[in-house]
């Protein structure tokens, strides 16, 4: 019996995979990481998994949870939040909202996307949860269902903190979900280049937003003891790349940087469309069944990132669970996907049951069963 394991859909970085490729650019920077979009697969990365302070860069997961609570109906873009003396006198960047003046939660967001204000982090977090320590828990607990295993908040803003702490490599995970889960809202508010609160006019500190119209997102931070960070997302045609640069030394160099990470994946990488949500892959054998056979499908349009002109070299392979017993319901993982280029693994996705397949009559789950035991 053959028994599928549920593993991670990358399983390797596809930069391992060509020996004649270019190697990523040195960047001045204590860590960075480049992730395709579709695919979720890591182009490039230093440094990956080492503990950064994310600075402003915090402000993803807070964004995040704001979406996600207007999503479920707990917030509205038109309620208007009350403002703490502690989110007055927030210190670091701020949009300068004022305890005597309630502000809506759509200028929140503005404050906190495009100014990076802490005061407006602060007020959204107290409106979500009450006070920003209850909401640091929610942050950690949305960390942890992302994936983020090498992240601990201890506030909404990214205010230095000794706990307080993650990688690049979660920080990409974390930039993905957020375009992946609210791209309305991404779209909205990430590609704007300055925002007026208070008759105060900011203007988005992702200087690539001026240089690159390929560029429509994501944050920036800095600390003094962060550096210069910048997490960019930006898309040609339909491939989109992440790009994840912390500890850079100054504002000119967080965007340079970053421009070359992402200059890089879009010379030398290319995505493909490989099999369509729905689309048939492989025909399972279904025991105990009304059918006596499901079709095996993918959950979402399955993507690879690889080295441009290698698409003709990828193998594919499907693993299915054995014995399948009905019942099985649509959606159901029943198998799994597995891509490689020249022998060496570059991505694997879980296959799904295309639809239901109920029990079948006592006769038939007995025949089965017999043809089983003897198998």
């Amino acid at each position: 019996m053959r028994i599928f394991l549920l593993l991670f859909s990358l399983l390797s970085t596809v930069a391992a995979i060509a020996d004649d490729l270019p190697p990523p650019p040195t960047l001045a920077a204590k860590a960075y990481l480049l992730r395709e979009f579709g695919s979720n697969s890591v182009i490039a990365q230093q440094g990956a998994h080492e503990r950064v302070e994310p600075a402003s860069l915090t402000k993803l997961m807070t964004a995040y949870l704001s979406f996600k609570a207007l999503k479920n109906g707990h917030l509205k873009l038109d309620q208007t939040l009350p403002v703490s003396v502690k989110a007055w006198k927030a210190e670091g960047s701020k949009m300068f909202v004022e305890p005597n003046r309630p502000v809506t939660v759509d200028e929140l967001l503005h404050g906190m996307i495009i100014q990076s204000g802490n005061d407006a982090c602060i007020t959204l977090a107290e409106g979500i949860s009450v006070t920003e320590d209850a909401f640091a828990e929610l942050m950690n607990k949305e960390a942890a269902r992302l994936g983020m295993k090498e992240t601990h908040f201890m506030n909404a803003t990214g205010l230095p903190h000794p706990e307080h702490y993650t990688s690049v490599h979660d920080l990409s995970l974390l930039a993905a979900a957020l375009i992946r889960d609210f791209p309305d809202q991404y779209k909205r508010l990430y590609a704007l280049k300055d925002y007026t609160y208070n008759k105060i006019t900011q203007p988005n500190r992702n200087r690539l937003l001026w240089v690159d119209p390929y560029v429509d997102g994501m944050k920036t931070g800095h600390t003094e003891s962060a550096g210069y960070c910048l997490i960019a997302s930006s898309r040609h045609g339909d491939m989109r790349l992440i790009s994840v640069v912390v500890g850079t030394p100054s504002e000119d160099a967080r965007a340079t940087e970053s421009q070359k990470l992402l200059n890089y994946g879009f010379m030398f990488y290319e995505n493909r469309l490989v099999y369509k949500q729905g689309q048939t892959i492989s025909k399972l054998k279904v025991w105990k069944g009304h059918d006596d056979m499901l079709s095996a499908t993918v959950d979402g349009d399955l993507t690879v990132a690889l080295p441009k002109g290698q698409y003709t070299r990828i193998k594919a392979s499907v693993t299915s669970r054995q014995p399948l017993i009905a019942p099985i319901a649509k959606g159901q993982q029943v198998g799994i996907i597995q891509f490689s280029l020249d022998g060496k693994p570059l991505l694997e996705r879980k296959l799904v049951a295309a639809q239901d397949v109920a029990v079948a009559g006592i006769f038939g789950r007995l025949w089965d069963g017999l043809k089983l035991k003897f198998r």
